[in-house]
């Protein structure tokens, strides 16, 4: 049964990564604007701009380019940015990492923040405490991650300008790192000097992105604990002489949890595709700072490399979270 599943999955998964890959390919060839004209300076000649055309591939036909650029990507081989003349696929893999620690740190926050607010508030059900939780995470999640970034960017950045709120890492630090996952690399090296550095740097647009997705699992996290409390199981715990936070820690909440997973799977992909964003306002390093550049920059190559590795991220998430779902419910493991 779960073998079925993940092969019907990844049957999935890869029909969605060839669309996603014909329409980004599309739409970017079709949309406004010449990338080789914004390379070349005003006088440049017609040989010239023929000349840039045949190099990029651009004086094909666009089902033409299409099935050349595909190839090349099934082979590894992404292209060459326009902008940056480099390897696109080189260019990608040297920020993601950035991008990958920043959401990993923002999803973290978020549960960290979210489950303990959806505990107290399933303890406080039907009281005051209850209504503060639901109004917080309302006003929390009503506002988008962006302007949480502005609004911190204004707080802590300009009014108490406490912690840094521009780049991944101080450049005066000796950097020893030989892979870009910085913040990992720096624990398991124990230089907590550095450590602490990425994280200043990090926590500004990590609360920004952690804010919306907090306040959604403490909304359903609590909805899912307050039906689980009214089993007959729980209600038996209780006569057992559980008191009601040892009722929702040691019964409740391993049921409760498992349509949360499924969101916070979901909402992580969002999450990722927000630090383009945030990620700007920040002056971040990752993936999505270099995404907005390459749209500014018209980097055809670039971008259709940035987006198909973002739909690889999205796919794998979601084929994760599903393949976790189903193990954790015996319902669908014995099914």
């Amino acid at each position: 049964m779960l073998l079925q599943r993940f092969l019907v999955r990844l049957l999935t998964m890869l029909v969605t990564l060839f669309g996603v890959a014909v329409v980004v390919f599309v739409v970017i060839r079709v949309a406004p604007g010449d990338p080789i004209a914004m390379m070349l300076p005003p006088g440049a000649s017609d040989d010239d701009i023929t000349r840039l055309r045949a190099l990029y591939g651009l004086d094909k036909g666009i089902v033409q380019q299409f099935f050349i650029w595909l190839a090349g990507v099934l082979h590894g081989d992404f292209g060459t940015s326009i902008s940056l003349r480099q390897d696109v696929l080189g260019l990608v893999f040297n920020r993601l990492p950035a991008t990958l620690e920043l959401a990993t740190v923002a999803l973290l926050m978020a549960i960290a923040i979210g489950v303990p607010a959806a505990i107290f508030g399933a303890r406080s059900r039907g009281t005051a405490v209850e209504a503060g939780i639901d109004i917080a995470s309302g006003a929390t999640l009503s506002i988008p991650d962006f302007l949480w970034g502005l609004v911190l960017i204004l707080l802590f950045g300009v009014l108490v300008p406490v912690f840094d709120i521009s780049g991944r890492v101080s450049p005066q630090l000796d950097l020893p790192f030989v892979t870009q996952f910085y913040l990992a690399e720096s624990i398991l090296r124990l230089r907590f000097d550095l450590t602490w550095d990425l994280l200043k740097h990090m926590l500004m647009p990590s609360v920004a992105l952690a804010l919306p997705l907090a306040a959604i699992i403490a909304q359903l996290l609590k909805q899912s604990l307050k039906e689980v409390l009214d089993l007959d199981y729980v209600v038996l715990a209780r006569v057992k002489g559980f008191s009601e936070t040892q009722v929702i820690l040691r019964e409740a909440l391993k049921n409760a949890a498992l349509p949360t997973l499924t969101l916070v799977g979901v909402q992580f992909t969002f999450l990722i595709g927000g630090t383009v964003i945030v990620e700007r306002l920040f002056s971040y390093e990752g993936l999505g700072n270099m995404a907005i550049d390459a749209v500014i920059n018209r980097d055809l190559p670039l971008i259709q490399g940035i987006v198909l590795v973002f739909a690889l991220l999205f796919v794998l998430i979601n084929l994760a979270v599903d393949m976790m779902y189903a193990l954790l419910n015996p319902r669908l493991r014995h099914g």
